[in-house]
């Protein structure tokens, strides 16, 4: 098939709601929830099952009232242990499906988790939505900055159902902590952070023709992207960084400490973004870059960077991965569900720690969730403003900010020059070739609608 089918028509944490952005909507579902409860069922469906999506299956299979109906990926090798996985949980096993499309035809589905490949994200939620479905989007929300203006348009279209992205920091009760606190003046007025992904990841080599394996859908793996032959560098993980079908270390993972810097900062769109780095550990068919230094500037004095080495492990301030945040009267580091702020005198005395322990994750008395996981955190969020009990602390709109200025990075860093940008909007300004990169070719049938 070359084109889709057509289509017929927690009580979460007090302080997160207030701290992330809310629709501020009555949600209703493909059921008709108008105002639900903890007891409204919930029936989901889960996209791409191999990694991410397996566990996200798993979350959503362990609670209560809440139903994984079918498991969807489009190589048959991943769907037995997914239905492993779930029928562990939930004491059933879920039924399979190759086609995204047919799960979206069913009428008991209300939710769609979608885990598969970052070129399939947007167009799949947009057909999900007009399909009546509620989707939690794991992120980045879109492959490129035009589909993520497209996902916001139709959130406006479609308001009674969810679109919650997966930038799961937004509902870990440590950091909405943290958000908070620095609201309050903690380190007094917030205006630069700096954001790190340190791993080691290996060379992907170069990919050589070859034939499809039997267990793998290609043509419907490639789903709206332009085709292309198989080559065997690229399923199941190496697509990430192919431009064709992946978005690079940057929204791979910069997505969480970009998302959270621009949360602290209470920063919006941005006014300029530069880029510099490049493909330097190996010599391969890796399009995006392996290290990166990308900087955003925003209107009213505020600013942050954002430090990727794809190929290099070493720590920043002992972690992996992590947020500084700096005040005019202290400094924040932020890691995980934790943090520690400090004072900007000489001493630089210790003003707060928050541990795990102390957001309550860890405490199997805490009242706030059922769910010890931080995932499931966030999946709780997503469930609460699907039974329409609250608004769901990270809406399309926001998330599509944050993945945008990941994607400003990819632009800049491509065309090597620092881009102006519209603070309205986000949006290139005077500059041709760069937005010309905007957005994508389709697969003709597969063009995205809103």
């Amino acid at each position: 098939m070359t084109g889709p089918l057509e289509w017929t028509r927690r009580r979460f944490l007090g302080n997160g709601a207030a701290a992330g952005a809310a629709l501020g909507l009555g949600l209703q579902g493909s059921r008709g929830w108008a105002q639900g409860s903890a007891n409204d069922k919930v029936v989901v469906a889960v996209m791409g099952v191999r990694s991410r999506g397996l566990g996200m299956a798993h979350e959503f299979a362990k609670l209560q009232n809440t139903e994984v109906k079918t498991v969807c990926d489009v190589d048959s090798t991943y769907l037995a242990k997914a239905q492993d996985v779930v029928a562990a949980a939930q004491g059933f096993a879920p039924a399979t499906e190759a086609d995204v499309r047919r799960v979206l035809e069913d009428p008991d589905v209300d939710a769609l988790v979608v885990a598969a490949p970052d070129h399939w994200h947007a167009p799949v939620t947009l057909m999900a939505l007009a399909a009546g479905k509620h989707v939690y989007l794991e992120k980045p929300c879109s492959h490129n900055p035009r589909e993520g203006e497209l996902l916001v348009e139709a959130q406006r279209r479609h308001p009674r159902v969810v679109v919650h992205m997966g930038n799961q920091r937004r509902s870990w009760p440590g950091v909405v902590r943290c958000i908070r606190r620095l609201r309050e003046g903690m380190i007094g007025r917030v205006y630069f952070a700096k954001g790190w992904y340190a791993n080691n990841r290996g060379s992907i080599g170069r990919g050589q023709a070859a034939a499809v394996p039997e267990h793998l859908d290609w043509e419907l793996w490639q789903g709206p992207a332009p085709r292309t032959t198989y080559r065997d560098n690229v399923h199941p993980y190496n697509w990430h960084w192919f431009e064709r079908w992946g978005t690079g270390e940057a929204l791979n993972n910069g997505t969480h400490e970009i998302d959270v810097m621009r949360w602290a900062l209470g920063a919006d769109y941005p006014t300029r973004v530069t880029a510099s780095g490049g493909r330097y550990h190996f010599d391969d068919d890796w399009e995006f870059p392996d290290t990166m230094v990308a900087s955003f500037e925003f209107e009213g004095g505020l600013a942050c960077t954002w430090e990727g080495r794809s190929c290099n492990n070493t720590p920043v301030e002992g972690w992996g991965r992590g947020v500084m945040i700096h005040g005019t009267e202290g400094t924040v580091l932020q890691v995980g569900n934790g943090y520690t702020a400090w004072a900007n005198d000489q001493e630089q005395t210790l003003i707060e720690q928050v541990g795990e322990e102390d957001a309550g994750i860890a405490d199997p008395t805490n009242t706030m969730s059922p769910n010890a996981s931080l995932d499931g955190v966030h999946v709780e969020s997503f469930l609460a403003a699907v039974r329409g009990g609250a608004a769901t602390p990270s809406p399309i709109d926001e998330g599509h900010k944050s993945v945008l200025l990941c994607q400003l990075a990819n632009i800049a860093w491509k065309t090597g020059r620092a881009l102006r940008t519209d603070p309205a909007s986000g949006r290139v300004l005077g500059d041709d070739e760069a937005m010309s990169l905007w957005g994508r070719e389709y697969e003709p049938g597969w063009e995205p609608v809103v």
